[in-house]
């Protein structure tokens, strides 16, 4: 217990899935936590649950101003931000000949875009005295897949985003450090939608789980346990690497 203790944190997402799990490690080591998501009941019910360590805002991250109205009240409430986990996103099959432009704008707007400023309002309040920015990518950032032209786009490109940001955090002299993390299919809302388009639910589970070498899918408390090492400081010499955690899916 206590491995991010006085530390501020924003996650955003932070309703479900990897994000709810992201929160509720980080609070549970000892972290404040400033929740954020476009779904606003879920997000507050969380932030509830948690207890005084947690607040909720709406947020919705393609925008900016919003992106400066969630900097501003963490900052009031908390006093400072350490670290940030740029987990929201979505994910929506298609290939490059039946993507429309605008689920392809989209889908950049939120995953791409989002993430940029994200880090860029990290970066600023964070550069006066360090900290972790923790970008949520997917094993499909790594090795696409034709299914999935769009999305696979939108994590590559917050995989080398991660990095850019991590090689000029050094070179200020920051002390920030950046990260991404690459999940493979893990056990969320966005997963059991996927199974809902399998002929039947064992059919689709066996599916996913044979794309990965460990035989099973993952657990979004894996990726909490991934995201907790990014953001405490054990983690202090890493910075700008890929960290997969996909039961071996992206070995091959």
């Amino acid at each position: 217990m206590g491995r991010v203790s006085g530390k501020v944190c924003l996650v955003t997402g932070g309703a479900m899935g990897l994000g709810e799990a992201c929160a509720r490690r980080l609070a549970d080591e000892g972290a404040q936590v400033m929740l954020t998501d476009v779904a606003e009941a879920a997000g507050r019910a969380v932030a509830a649950s948690i207890g005084d360590s947690a607040a909720f805002m709406p947020h919705d991250v393609q925008e900016e101003e919003a992106w400066e109205r969630v900097m501003a009240a963490t900052l009031e409430r908390f006093g400072r931000l350490d670290v940030l986990v740029n987990n929201a996103g979505i994910s929506k099959p298609g290939s490059i000949e039946d993507t429309s432009f605008e689920l392809w704008r989209r889908i950049q707007a939120i995953n791409s875009d989002g993430v940029f400023l994200g880090c860029r309002a990290a970066v600023r309040a964070m550069k006066g005295h360090g900290g972790s920015i923790v970008n949520m990518s997917s094993s499909l950032g790594i090795r696409s897949n034709g299914a999935f032209a769009a999305y696979s786009a939108s994590k590559g490109a917050v995989r080398l985003l991660t990095k850019s940001v991590a090689l000029h955090c050094g070179a200020s002299g920051y002390k920030i450090r950046c990260n991404s993390v690459h999940p493979g299919a893990i056990r969320t809302p966005m997963f059991e939608s996927f199974i809902a388009l399998a002929p039947d639910r064992e059919t689709g589970e066996r599916m996913f789980a044979a794309n990965h070498p460990l035989g099973h899918v993952g657990e979004p408390g894996d990726i909490a346990s991934a995201v907790l090492f990014l953001a405490s400081d054990e983690s202090a010499f890493v910075t700008g690497c890929e960290l997969t955690v996909d039961g071996g899916l992206c070995i091959g």
